[in-house]
């Protein structure tokens, strides 16, 4: 009789098999094995109480089935999956649909996949935390009723396919008010008065007068010449030379927040794909001691690390740079987030001696850019500090004073390893109180520029310091956005699209607290108060569901309704109002701006028709060649059709198909290109016709959990899923993650 360990993920009870003897049998349970129903509420309140109508869905009856015969012949069986709430609600809906007493299975947590953690945890297993599982249950259930209720509401008033969620609307509105931040924003020119001196020295007016010269600059032009004549034949001496030393201190470790931004930032990563790659580096990776998790776990918020990686951190430090570059002591870092999980570790390798210069014979290169990112970062932390000589001078006459400023590298430290991209400003040694010649002086124009718009790394720092969400819900919430088509992503920017507006100003008028990051924030802390066993979790959803609910029945008598249309430019031939591109039922479509008075919808253009002869002929055939327009632009094909089918793109020869830069074919590892036929759009491998990979919705960098191939982004039914391309698993994509 073996023991059954229970993951829920195939990769990671890959790894841990490779770690223990014929004793044990590790399963996978492929994720969630029990959820609400897709298609209904699955809520039931009964007074004061809420009832979740939990099911099994049908690809996970297989797998069910075979984990309840495994652990009815199991001597023990342990619950493994991963240590976060999500991880401890899977475990115990596990128990649950295997028919047993939660209690009656013993749980084990690690905070890295490796054979001594393994171990150790073997040694210490625990309970399951009901408290954890009730936080998860009470955020599951809030963003369904959120997501159920809102969403029907904003589909019925604004457009169909809408969705609102406590976390997702909350982090739109920040979006869209960065937005109106901007196109409010006014420019003002203001004017700065420069000078080189004797030396090149570069320097600012800093004092005019006797009074310092405001941040901002000099608003009016002609104070800015006036002050530019006065100091032009003045005489200059050197003024207060000051010089001191001051630290750069080192980065703490990554967490989820940080490696997400770090990933966007310096690799250009989405948040999903970092926390993909992030997600294969912690369950499992060939290394030169077997396969093994060569991070920890990646969904952290705490900074806190393990003595004994701290201890091989310095041992590492001291062999590679030399004592110099060591601490007198480890360095421990502490998160500002009051409800950071301080039990979890901060994520860093689990093996400081498997280096990037190793690891690149083993993992994919955007594996290694990951890992070298996390490895770099963790070691660097525990390095001595950067010192520099902070240096400033400044030159005086009679009206004014000029600042130059300056410093200099005095010890490299962390730098050592991550590099400076701050190259040395030197000033030269000069005299206090010597005479220097001015070599130039002029007034230089500047325009204030408006607020940069978010980038993904700069809108889950802000998510983070607000306390929106938590590690796992900040890579779900802007994919999430990107799906709704509320925000696109150009040049890193983030651009909030129409619907997002009008989204945005209904919450505002009549849900206003689903859009305050406030009440979001208050919210989080509430299920951490949940999970800390502070709060009862029935009580907490009660509070929210009664004012929600009178909310929702108040909106749709009372919320106009507010559909989006986009102008045309172009005019109505029967009553010369505008036209108006709308969105209805079955796509979008061009009508009457007057409607419902004039009901004039233009016809859409023939799939394909004649619009005209050329001078070309048919290189089958002989006869001449004809221009048509079908549904993917004009094209040239023979007159002499259906009997001869010559066709000819009329598009540039040398435009190529949209790349899917983030997702590789899964037969060849050959790019995806978004391509073009008779039929419609269609998905397909670069290298076709020697790899046949297609696809008629996109794929996107996620693996299917049941068979590991890739999944499609798509509409099922009027609900948003990721489908398997292979075996046709679906998952939905519910408006809160």
């Amino acid at each position: 009789m073996k023991n059954l360990i229970i993951v829920e993920s195939p990769a990671k009870a890959k790894t841990i098999k490779n770690f223990l003897d014929s004793d044990y049998e590790v399963i996978a349970s492929k994720g969630h094995i029990r959820d609400l129903p897709k298609s209904s509420f699955g809520i039931k309140i009964d007074g004061e109480n809420f009832i979740p109508d939990y099911r099994i869905d049908k690809d996970h009856k297989e797998i069910v089935e075979k984990i309840t015969t495994m652990a009815k012949k199991a001597k023990t069986t342990y619950i493994a999956t991963d240590e976060d709430r999500e991880g401890e609600a899977i475990g115990f809906h596990i128990t649950q649909a295997i028919g047993k007493d939660v209690q009656t299975f013993p749980r084990i947590v690690f905070h890295e996949i490796t054979k001594t953690a393994i171990k150790n945890a073997l040694k210490s297993p625990r309970n399951i935390d009901m408290d954890k599982v009730n936080a998860q249950q009470a955020r599951r259930l809030l963003d369904r009723i959120v997501g159920f209720k809102l969403s029907g509401l904003i589909s019925s008033k604004i457009n169909r396919g809408l969705s609102a969620g406590r976390v997702q609307s909350a982090a739109l509105k920040i979006i869209v008010d960065k937005e109106r931040e901007i196109r409010a924003f006014v420019p003002v020119d203001y004017y700065t008065i420069d000078a080189i001196f004797e030396g090149a020295i570069q320097a600012e007016l800093s004092v005019y007068k006797g009074e310092k010269v405001k941040k901002q600059g000099i608003t009016n032009e002609q104070l800015a010449q006036d002050m530019l004549k006065t100091l032009k034949n003045s005489s200059f001496i050197v003024g207060e030379i000051l010089k001191k030393p001051k630290k750069s201190p080192t980065l703490p470790p990554f967490m989820t927040s940080t490696l997400q931004q770090s990933s966007s930032s310096l690799l250009g990563y989405s948040p999903s794909r970092t926390m993909g790659i992030a997600q294969k580096l912690y369950e499992g990776v060939e290394t030169d001691n077997g396969v093994m998790g060569v991070i920890t776990y990646m969904r952290t918020d705490s900074l806190n690390i393990a003595k004994e990686a701290q201890d091989s951190a310095r041992e590492k430090i001291s062999n590679d740079f030399g004592e110099k570059y060591l601490p007198p002591k480890p360095k421990n870092y502490v998160t500002k987030n009051k409800s950071a999980q301080e039990a979890h570790e901060a994520i860093r390798p689990t093996n400081i001696f498997f280096t990037p210069q190793i690891a690149k014979s083993y993992l994919k290169p955007d594996e290694l850019k990951v890992y070298t990112l996390i490895y770099n970062r963790f070691l660097a932390s525990q390095m001595e500090d950067a010192v520099f000589e902070s240096q400033s001078i400044t030159f005086v006459c009679d009206k004014g004073e000029f600042k130059a400023s300056g410093r200099k590298l005095i010890f490299d430290g962390y730098y050592k390893l991550l590099g400076n991209d701050d190259k040395d400003k030197l000033l030269p040694d000069l005299l206090p109180g010597s005479n220097i010649k001015l070599e130039n002086i002029q007034s230089n124009k500047h325009t204030t520029e408006p607020p940069a718009r978010y980038s993904e790394a700069s809108l889950i720092k802000t998510l983070e310091s607000l306390g929106i969400g938590r590690p796992s819900t900040y890579a779900p919430t802007v994919s999430l956005l990107q799906n709704r088509e509320y925000i696109v992503v150009e040049k890193k920017q983030i651009l909030p699209q129409e619907s997002a507006f009008k989204v945005t100003e209904m919450l505002e008028a009549h849900f206003n607290e689903i859009v305050d990051s406030k009440f979001s924030a208050s919210m989080e802390d509430k299920l951490d108060d949940i999970a800390q066993h502070k709060e009862d979790w029935q009580k907490v959803l009660m509070d929210f569901y009664g004012p929600f609910m009178e909310k929702i029945s108040d909106g749709k008598l009372n919320i106009a309704s507010q559909k989006v249309i986009i102008p045309t430019g172009e005019f109505c031939p029967k009553c010369g109002k505008e036209l108006v591109k709308r969105i209805g039922r079955y796509g979008e479509f061009i009508a009457c701006s007057g409607y419902p008075k004039c009901k004039y919808i233009k016809p859409q253009e023939p799939l394909e028709a004649d619009i005209g002869e050329t001078s070309e002929v048919c290189e089958k055939c002989g006869k001449p060649m004809v221009k048509k327009r079908g549904r993917n632009g004009e094209f040239m094909a023979c007159s002499g059709y259906p009997e001869c089918k010559n066709t000819k793109s009329l598009k540039n020869p040398s435009s190529k198909p949209q790349s899917l830069v983030e997702v590789k074919c899964p037969e060849c590892g050959g790019e995806i290109l978004l391509r073009n036929s008779r039929r419609g759009s269609f998905y397909g491998c670069s290298n076709y016709p020697k790899c046949n990979f297609i696809s008629n919705y996109k794929p996107i960098n996620e693996k299917c959990p049941k068979c590991g191939y890739i999944m499609s982004d798509r509409t099922y039914r009027g609900k948003h899923i990721h489908e398997c391309i292979k075996c046709k698993h679906r998952i939905e994509v519910e408006a809160e993650q």
